[in-house]
């Protein structure tokens, strides 16, 4: 679980607050750790398990890579393990920074294009960026919407 908090609103000692916040905590075995994305002026706040401390969301990555997108609208989103990790942002602004459960691709285009709509991004004006592999046939499917698809590892 992890929730973005604006830098300057804060406060580590209120991290599991925050994410109480956005949904249940399960208290026992979990610890609650943060981590700074200077480039949007936002903390990350997640949960890690009691034998998984250090390990940071994917969706850290995902955000720590999204200035990386060289348009000015930048879609990132990396598939992994049954879930999509998504973030959008235009120019410096951080619009979404989400995670949806997608057991396969299809499922996936749904969410990037459901999440595109609502931050009215016209994606035949966007270039969509995926972290990992993306066979042919997907990255034809995103061709299909977008101006241009591309790939980082």
């Amino acid at each position: 679980m992890f929730t973005l908090v604006p830098s300057n609103f804060f406060d580590p000692a209120r991290g599991l607050d925050a994410l109480k916040e956005v949904g249940q905590v399960d208290g026992k075995d979990c610890k609650v750790e943060h981590l700074d994305i200077p480039q949007y002026n936002a903390v990350l706040v997640y949960t890690v398990d009691g034998d998984s401390i250090g390990n940071m969301p994917p969706i850290a990555e995902v955000l720590e890579r999204l200035p990386e997108c060289p348009e000015y609208n930048k879609i990132l989103c990396l598939h992994k393990e049954g879930r999509l990790y998504l973030a959008i942002a235009q120019g410096k602004q951080l619009l979404l920074a989400n995670e949806y459960r997608a057991a396969d691709f299809t499922t996936a285009e749904y969410f990037i294009f459901l999440a595109v709509k609502s931050m009215q991004i016209n994606p035949e004006v966007s270039t969509i960026t995926w972290m990992g592999k993306l066979g042919e046939e997907e990255k034809m499917s995103l061709y299909r919407y977008f101006k241009s698809v591309t790939t980082r590892t």
